[in-house]
């Protein structure tokens, strides 16, 4: 046993002692001080999101559908269709009732991976399952009259598919949403110039929120017109997509606070959450498409007309997407009806069908390929419709959403 020679080595191993507590006291006094702030932070985060998303929030009456009920659904991380509305008239109120002037259904599976995207034709003539005295409307005025119900139920009658829950977007500042993940990198599908900007057809090019935005609202100079911004659009929201494809940037508070005050949604903080933790993956393989009509005019007003063939087409895409099994549509008496419009068909004389181009060759009608660099391999097919010079010019607030009683958007 080893002896202390003197009081002075006591000492010296007293004070060491004093020394290493006090160097452990600090450690785990920054330690706890780090915790607390991590633990504060992360609970100003969360609550930020919550915040963000609980006030974009708003109940659009959707009753359950036919593959379960939007909370079933995403509990059991089952196949979900999401509807998908543009809007682009700037601010979006949370009272707001107005044209949709873009109208998609995201399919999200979990279980193959895999996402589809399909774009309706918003002036497709239909008639309202809630409002007979409306009737016929065109497909975006489902929205105005009934809100995301009446659209849903729209849907499920002439193209016979669930939709279990709906987000409305602002168009209109589209580029807030882009610049908060970074921009976006896009392969514009053709050349032209627009608001200041120059695309170049096939050049991949970094987008900023402004840029982006005036890709995807031309509609004039485009050869397949609202078609070609369908398009467009579309691969915008695909980018998109695939910049926030993270739970990081799903979940990040200045995203979520910035795309609460342009979307609403029926989808709740905790139904985002379960998006992010089990759906994201499908995301990355992601397919799109679209209908494809023939525009025609009925009592002044343009309406397009939607074939029951490729009604049926786009249902056995979104059924199979959602791995339900395939139904036959109903044939409406719209479908069948021709006596009093006038067909405006630019293809027929060609010959070509929707879908074919100029060497002969056919595709699906409406099909895209999947998203990338190669994104335009469907564009150059000739359009089964023709946009007259007065499209979309009507002011009148009683015939914008071409209800049969005059000239009308």
């Amino acid at each position: 046993m080893k002896t202390l020679k003197n009081d002075n080595d006591v000492n010296t191993r007293v004070g060491k002692r004093k020394k290493r507590g006090k160097t452990k006291r600090i450690f785990w006094g920054i330690l706890a001080a780090l915790l607390v702030g991590i633990a504060g932070f992360a609970y100003y985060e969360y609550h930020t999101v919550k915040n963000a998303a609980d006030s974009a929030y708003k109940s659009g009456g959707i009753s359950s559908a036919e593959n379960g009920s939007k909370n079933s659904v995403i509990s059991s991380s089952k196949p979900i269709a999401i509807l998908l509305m543009g809007t682009d008239t700037g601010a979006l109120g949370r009272t707001y009732k107005g044209r949709t002037d873009s109208i998609m259904v995201a399919v999200l599976n979990p279980k193959t991976k895999k996402t589809t995207l399909v774009s309706f034709e918003r002036d497709q003539q239909v008639n309202l399952p809630d409002y007979p005295d409306k009737s016929p409307s065109k497909l975006n005025a489902a929205y105005a009259y009934g809100n995301a119900k009446e659209l849903a139920k729209v849907l499920k009658k002439y193209y016979n598919i669930p939709i279990n829950a709906y987000v409305l977007i602002n168009m209109g500042d589209l580029k807030t949403i882009v610049n908060k993940v970074g921009g976006i990198d896009i392969a514009p599908v053709l050349s032209f110039s627009y608001e200041g900007y120059t695309f170049t057809k096939g050049k991949t090019t970094h987008m900023n929120g402004a840029k982006a935005l005036a890709y995807s609202r031309m509609r004039y100079d485009d050869p397949q017109g609202d078609y070609g911004r369908q398009k467009r659009q579309r691969q915008v929201l695909s980018a998109l997509l695939k910049k926030a494809e993270s739970a990081t940037t799903l979940l990040n508070s200045s995203f979520i606070s910035s795309l609460s005050k342009q979307v609403q949604t029926d989808l709740t903080f905790a139904d985002l959450t379960s998006l992010a933790k089990n759906y994201l993956a499908a995301t990355k393989n992601l397919k799109t498409d679209y209908t494809h009509g023939t525009g025609y005019m009925q009592n002044g007003v343009s309406y397009q007309k939607i074939s029951v063939s490729e009604r049926q087409r786009i249902s056995n895409l979104i059924r199979k997407a959602l791995g339900l099994k395939t139904k036959k549509i109903s044939t409406d008496s719209i479908d069948t009806s021709t006596s009093s419009s006038t067909s405006s068909s630019s293809s027929s004389s060609a010959g070509n069908t929707p879908g074919s181009n100029a060497s002969g060759s056919t595709t699906a009608p409406g099909s895209d390929t999947n998203t990338g660099s190669n994104y335009n391999s469907n564009y150059g097919s000739n359009s089964n419709s023709t946009y007259n010079s007065g499209y979309g010019t009507q002011d009148s607030s009683q015939n914008m959403y071409g209800q049969n009683t005059g000239t009308g958007y």
